[in-house]
C-alpha cells in the first residue's frame, strides 16, 4: 500500500506539494513511484524557469515507462534536487523526502484546487 502523508497537497496526476510559507516542494507521490517501477532518469526544468499549475515541467523515466511531470502549482523554480541527477532511484526509496523542484509559489489560492491526503488516498483506491 502506497504511503500518503497528511498535510501535503496532491494533484490527480500524482504529484504532491509540501508548502512552507510561500515555498512549495514538488515531487511525485509514493503511489506514482510504485506504478512507475525503478526510476532511471528525472528530467527537470532549470532554476529560474516558471512553472504553471496543470502544465508539464519535466518527466520521470523508469525501466517500464516515461511519465510527464505536471506542476500542481505556479511559480518560479528556486532549486532543482541535484541529487536526482546522479541517483534517480532516490525517488523510489523515499518519494516524499526526495522532492524534484522547489518553487516560489505565485498564487497560494491554487492549493484549493488540490486534494488532501484522504481525497488522494480515495483516488488511488487505497
Amino acid at each position: 500500500m502506497a504511503k500518503v502523508i497528511e498535510g501535503l497537497y496532491y494533484a490527480e496526476s500524482h504529484e504532491y506539494v509540501r508548502v512552507e510559507g510561500n515555498i512549495g516542494y514538488v515531487g511525485i507521490t509514493d503511489y506514482a513511484q510504485e506504478q512507475l517501477g525503478n526510476v532511471v532518469y528525472v528530467d527537470t526544468p532549470e532554476v529560474g524557469d516558471s512553472v504553471a499549475a496543470g502544465e508539464e515541467f519535466g518527466a520521470v523515466e523508469s525501466v517500464k515507462a516515461a511519465s510527464d511531470l505536471i506542476s500542481p502549482v505556479s511559480g518560479e523554480v528556486l532549486e532543482v534536487n541535484e541529487a536526482l541527477a546522479d541517483a534517480p532511484e532516490l525517488v523510489n526509496e523515499d518519494a516524499f523526502n526526495n522532492w524534484i523542484i522547489k518553487v516560489e509559489l505565485s498564487d497560494l489560492s491554487e492549493l484549493d484546487n488540490l486534494l488532501n491526503a484522504e481525497a488522494y488516498s480515495n483516488l488511488c483506491g487505497e
